[in-house]
């Protein structure tokens, strides 16, 4: 299985906010940083359904472009351009780790 086929679904469901397909991206044991911190922000796939149900998922107009991608291994870098978040559009960068067909941990950096 290709590294890139669950990034690029997740993305897919991040976009239709298909809570479902896009849980179906993720190990059980997920874990989410929000760079630079040291500790995860997002243990495990039920606090990754709460965050994106409650804080994500619910906004209409949520949606996020893809400038760029690269894979490296078992790691796949995506430059995203988030709209719906704040008035004007946030870049970010986001690195996903896949093991067995899922993503396990993902970094996300959000330029202040």
């Amino acid at each position: 299985m290709s590294t890139e086929l669950p990034v690029a679904a997740q993305l897919a469901a991040y976009n239709a906010r298909d809570l479902e397909a896009f849980l179906a991206c993720f190990a059980e044991s997920f874990r989410g940083y929000r760079m630079p911190t040291e500790s995860p922000s997002t243990v495990g796939k039920e606090a990754l359904r709460a965050f994106y149900a409650e804080h994500r998922f619910n906004n209409p107009a949520l949606r996020a472009e893809l400038l760029s991608r690269t894979v490296m291994g078992n790691k796949v870098f995506d430059h995203e351009k988030i709209h719906g978040l704040s008035p004007e559009p946030i870049e970010s960068m986001a690195v996903f780790e896949v093991q067995e067909g899922l993503i396990q941990t993902a970094w996300f950096y959000f330029p202040s």
